[in-house]
């Protein structure tokens, strides 16, 4: 089964699925950034959601975007009319980052049926298809989360995984080499992570790239074991877990990710680029 839909597809299954905007960059995290853009046009029928604050519980001790709370996340699938045979899309900008962390918290949260909209809204703009800058009017779902429907991470088992099977890291190069890091307070890895960038995944127009399993076994580098995969906060690392289910490969997400693993001080920290 496809996790992805492309915009034609969409297109065609408009009426009969509910449909998630996620519009999100971390650089305009916490501004009204990706609502404004809901605002300006989206795709018919579709209902804002916010990753901040209703995919992601308030930054803490569980880094900067933990898991959030499961309630809050009900409250706004039942306001999108969601039922427990709704079939879900969600799409972000482009690159789908905040769409697969869509993806993945409704899944932890059992929602069975969710897909991604490949390219994000400029694939749907390319397709020449309509636009919409009307809010539709809240429903009245009924459906009931239950929590932990898929793995997650805690630091122990990324730390486990890291020595025994495969923890990807899916920042940029150089901040898994500790280079820089313009977010965290600490720069680094955790170590035995081996990197995979997310932007690596990506064809140029923000679609994933059609040699999936080659790029796969690129990375995987000829290792076994359970594969886990963490990022800066939980947000691009939900992309890894959507390429890596399409090719029918189980992995889990640490959504605490870096930024909750520099929180304590005890935790070993790596720097220097990726060798073997």
């Amino acid at each position: 089964m496809t996790h992805l839909i492309s915009a034609a597809e969409l297109a065609r299954e408009i009426d009969d699925v509910v449909v998630l905007d996620v519009r999100w960059a971390l650089t305009t995290a916490h501004t009204s950034a990706g609502r404004d853009d809901y605002a300006a046009g989206h795709v018919p029928g579709a209902f804002f959601v916010d990753l901040d604050t209703e995919l992601a519980a308030p930054p803490g001790a569980g880094g900067r975007h933990p898991l959030p709370d499961p309630l809050v996340v009900q409250a706004v699938l039942r306001r999108a009319g969601i039922t427990p045979t709704s079939r879900v899309v969600a799409y972000d900008g482009q690159e789908s980052y905040a769409a697969a962390r869509a993806w993945w918290v409704l899944r932890w949260l059992g929602i069975p049926d969710v897909r991604v909209l490949d390219g994000g809204y400029a694939a749907w703009l390319a397709a020449g298809l309509p636009v919409s800058a009307e809010t539709p009017a809240d429903r009245d779902g009924d459906v009931e989360v239950r929590p932990g429907e898929v793995p997650a991470l805690d630091a122990d088992g990324a730390a486990r995984l890291a020595r025994e099977g495969l923890l990807l890291d899916a920042r940029a190069p150089e901040r898994y080499a500790g280079e820089t890091e313009p977010i965290d307070p600490v720069a680094g890895h955790i170590p035995g992570a081996v990197n995979s960038p997310t932007t690596a995944w990506l064809m140029p127009d923000g679609t994933f790239r059609r040699d999936l399993a080659q790029h796969w076994a690129a990375v995987q580098g000829g290792r076994t074991g359970e594969v886990g995969v963490y990022c800066g906060s939980g947000v691009t690392a939900a992309h890894h877990l959507l390429a890596l289910a399409e090719l029918g490969v189980d992995a889990a997400l640490y959504p605490g990710s870096w930024s909750e693993w520099i929180r304590d001080p005890s935790r070993p920290v790596a720097t220097g680029p990726q060798s073997g």
